[in-house]
C-alpha cells in the first residue's frame, strides 16, 4: 500500500472516545430515514451512545441505539401528497412556496411534538447533534439549547436551499436551482431563469419564512433565541451528492460530499426474486413508483411492457389491474440495491430522486427517467447529459412515448456503457464515503464545534454576500454621474445654439449694403 494513503487511512481511523449523539431525522419518509439510520446506526457501531428522534422506531433493540419516537410527524405529510403528478406542471413561485411552507409544517409539528418537548426538559447532555436539514431552520437551535455542536445533513447536493447556512458560493450562471429542469450548462434563457429561482428563493425564504421560523423557534425552544444567531451554528454539512452523478459545483471546508454512503455490499436474494432474475435471458428492466399511478398512465405503462422482451419488476403498491402482460411481475416491496446490482439488470425507470439516481449509478445500470418534482427534473437532466439516461416527462407519459424509451435504451450499448462511466468514478475513492462521514461527525466532536471551518460570509447579509450594496452603489453612482454629464452638456449645447442664434448673417448684410 503506498504510505500517503496509508496514513491517510489511519486519519480516517482515529480513534474518538465515546460520545453522547443526538440524531434528528424527523422527515416522514422511509427513504430520508434510511439515509439518517444508516449514519446513526453506523455511530452507535462504532461505540457511540445514540439517541434518534425519528417516525420511524426500531422494532428489536440494537445496542447503543435508543429511540425517541415522533410516528405522528408521517400524518402533517399525508396532506402533501395529495394531487403529487399535478405539481409537475407548477410554477415557478408556486414550486417555491410548496416547498417552504412544507418544510414549515414539518418543522412546527417536530418542535411542537411532546416527545421532543420531553426531551428538550429532559436536562440530557450531548456532545454532538446530527441533524437532517430540509428548510427547517428553527430546529438548528437545538444545538443552542443543549449547547452541542450541530453536524447537518442533506439528503440532496448542495442548493438554494441550503447553502446559505455556510455562505456557499452558488452563481446562477453554472449553478442550477435545486427545483430548476437545469444542468450546469444553461443557455441565456436558461440562465434568466435560474437567476428568477434564486431571486425569488432568496426573498421568500428570508422576508417570508425566517420570521416564522423566528416565532416557533421561540415559542418550542426558547424565547432567548432568534433565528439569526442560531442558523448560522452549524459546524458542518453532509452533503448526499458526488461528481459522478451531480454537479461538480463549489464547496466551502464545511460542506462535505458523503453520495453512496448508504449503499451496501449485494445481499442474497430471496427465491423469488433470485428466480425471476436468474432466468431472465433477455434480461430484467426495474420500475420503481414511490405513489399509485392515476389508471390511464398505469395501463398505457402495462401495455408498452407487453411489446418488449426482456422481463420487467414493477414495484408497485396497488395490483388491481384487469390484465398483466406475461413478462411483467408486480411487487409490493423490492430490494432496490440487490436487484441493481444484478448483472441481468438491464435497464431502471425511476422518478430520478437522488437516492435511486445514485443508486443507478453505483450500480452502473441506465435510467429512463420519469420526473415529477423537487430535484427529480435536475437530477433526470443531469443524466440525460452524462449520455446514461433518456428522460419521459409524466404529462407526455404515453404507451408511444415509453415504448420508444424502452427501445432507445435497450437497444443502444452507449446507455449502459456510460453508466458503467459513471459508476467506475463514483467508486474511485480514497476512502469510503461512509468512513469520511464518521470522520468529519468524529471531527467536529475533537475540535469542539470546528468553527475555523466556518465562512466570513456567514456574518454578512443575503444580499452583502451578493455584493448587491456595491452594485446598488454603483448604479446610484453612475445615475448622478450621468445626471451631472447630462445637465453640463445640455447648458452647453443652449448656450452654443443661444449664440449662434443671436449671430448677424454678414453675407446678407454685405448685400444689403
Amino acid at each position: 500500500m503506498d504510505l500517503r494513503i496509508f496514513f491517510v487511512l489511519c486519519a480516517f481511523w482515529y480513534i474518538v472516545e465515546p460520545a453522547r449523539i443526538l440524531g434528528i431525522f424527523p422527515t416522514p419518509a422511509k427513504s430520508h430515514f434510511t439515509l439518517g439510520f444508516r449514519l446513526m446506526k453506523e455511530l452507535a457501531d462504532r461505540g457511540h451512545e445514540v439517541t434518534m428522534v425519528s417516525p420511524f422506531p426500531q422494532e428489536m433493540p440494537i445496542s447503543n441505539y435508543s429511540d425517541i419516537p415522533v410516528e405522528s410527524m408521517s400524518e402533517a405529510l399525508e396532506s402533501f401528497k395529495k394531487d403529487f403528478y399535478s405539481r409537475e406542471s407548477m410554477c415557478l413561485v408556486s414550486s417555491v412556496k410548496f416547498i417552504h411552507n412544507m418544510a414549515y409544517e414539518l418543522t412546527e409539528k417536530l418542535l411542537s411534538h411532546n416527545n421532543f418537548q420531553n426531551l428538550l426538559k429532559s436536562g440530557r447532555k450531548f456532545d454532538l447533534i446530527v441533524m437532517e436539514y430540509f428548510l427547517n431552520d428553527a430546529a438548528i437551535g437545538v444545538g443552542t439549547f443543549f449547547n452541542a455542536p450541530v453536524v447537518l445533513f442533506s439528503s440532496l447536493p448542495s442548493s438554494a436551499l441550503t447553502n446559505h447556512l455556510f455562505a456557499n458560493p452558488a452563481p446562477s450562471s453554472y449553478v442550477p436551482h435545486l427545483l430548476s429542469p437545469y444542468t450546469g450548462k444553461m443557455s441565456f434563457w436558461e440562465r434568466w431563469s435560474n437567476s428568477l429561482y434564486n431571486t425569488i428563493d432568496i426573498l421568500y425564504k428570508h422576508y417570508h419564512m425566517l420570521p416564522k421560523h423566528d416565532y416557533i423557534l421561540k415559542k418550542f425552544i426558547s424565547s432567548e433565541l432568534s433565528i439569526e444567531d442560531v442558523m448560522y451554528n452549524a459546524s458542518l454539512m453532509l452533503l448526499n451528492s458526488h461528481p459522478s452523478v451531480s454537479e461538480p459545483v463549489p464547496h466551502t471546508p464545511s460542506m462535505i460530499e458523503i453520495g453512496s454512503f448508504h449503499i451496501d455490499s449485494p445481499k442474497n436474494l430471496s427465491e423469488e426474486f433470485r428466480k425471476f432474475m436468474d432466468e431472465a435471458d433477455e434480461g430484467v428492466v426495474l420500475f420503481s413508483m414511490v405513489l399509485t399511478l392515476i389508471t390511464k398512465k398505469r395501463e398505457a405503462i402495462a401495455k408498452a411492457f407487453g411489446k418488449i422482451k426482456q422481463k420487467v419488476l414493477w414495484k408497485f403498491e396497488d395490483d388491481n389491474f384487469l390484465e398483466l402482460p406475461t413478462n411483467l411481475k408486480l411487487a409490493n416491496w423490492v430490494p432496490q440495491q440487490d436487484i441493481l446490482a444484478h448483472p441481468n439488470t438491464k435497464a431502471f425507470i425511476s422518478h430520478g430522486g437522488m437516492l435511486s439516481s445514485i443508486e443507478a449509478v453505483y450500480f452502473g445500470v441506465p435510467v429512463i427517467g420519469i420526473p415529477i418534482y423537487g430535484d427529480q427534473k435536475m437530477n433526470i437532466a443531469k443524466s440525460v447529459q452524462n449520455g446514461y439516461a433518456v428522460s419521459v416527462p409524466f404529462r407526455e407519459l404515453t404507451e408511444e412515448k415509453l415504448t420508444w424509451a424502452l427501445n432507445e435504451v435497450l437497444s443502444s450499448s452507449k446507455y449502459m456503457n456510460n453508466a458503467k462511466t459513471r459508476s467506475k468514478i463514483m467508486r474511485d475513492q480514497l476512502v469510503s464515503p461512509l468512513d469520511a462521514a464518521i470522520y468529519w461527525m468524529e471531527y467536529v466532536i475533537r475540535q469542539n464545534g470546528a468553527t475555523h471551518l466556518q465562512s466570513s460570509g456567514v456574518k454578512l447579509k443575503w444580499y452583502q454576500r451578493n455584493m448587491l450594496d456595491i452594485i446598488l452603489v454603483l448604479v446610484v453612482v453612475d445615475v448622478i454621474l450621468f445626471l451631472i454629464f447630462y445637465y453640463i452638456f445640455k447648458h452647453i449645447i443652449h448656450h452654443v445654439a443661444g449664440k449662434i442664434r443671436g449671430r448677424p448673417n454678414k453675407k446678407y448684410e454685405r448685400l444689403s449694403k
